[in-house]
């Protein structure tokens, strides 16, 4: 996987380039995931460190928890991140990066709690909640 990545929302108001691996994209269902993108998040992570935003202007954060905050662009309504308060990383979501990205899946979370609409049938693996390495809210 190359070390730098480039990604926009649609409009392109916010812009970010990543140095760095990336994480596996990890499809996330949870009911809040799927209110605010319409369907499921699909988002690797890099740490805080290792991202530049340009256009922060731009970007509008909802306090979805106690645990983390979700950020978009308030122009375009893009969802761009996913960030944990006491975490030294940012979730970015694997649709908004330029391609090509190298990314590949590595695991649903949530499963438990995904709609009711579609089934999972790529061979990853599935939790019913998290996994131990991606800190989540409960």
């Amino acid at each position: 996987m190359s070390d730098s990545h480039r990604g926009s929302c649609l409009c392109g108001a916010v812009r970010f380039k990543t140095h760095g691996a990336l994480r596996g994209v990890v499809y996330c269902h949870c009911s809040q995931c799927r209110k605010q993108s319409g369907h499921f998040y699909a988002a690797t992570n890099v740490a805080n460190a290792d991202i530049v935003i340009e256009g922060t202007e731009s970007i509008t954060w909802y306090e979805a928890s106690a645990f983390a905050r979700r950020g978009f662009c308030k122009t375009c309504g893009s969802v761009l991140f996913w960030k944990p308060r006491d975490q030294d990383y940012i979730s970015v979501m694997a649709g908004s990066f330029d391609r090509p990205t190298s990314l590949e899946g590595e695991c649903h979370i949530f499963v438990g709690d995904k709609g009711d609409y579609y089934s999972i049938g790529d061979g990853l693996p599935q939790f019913e909640k998290s996994t131990p390495s991606i800190p989540v809210a409960e």
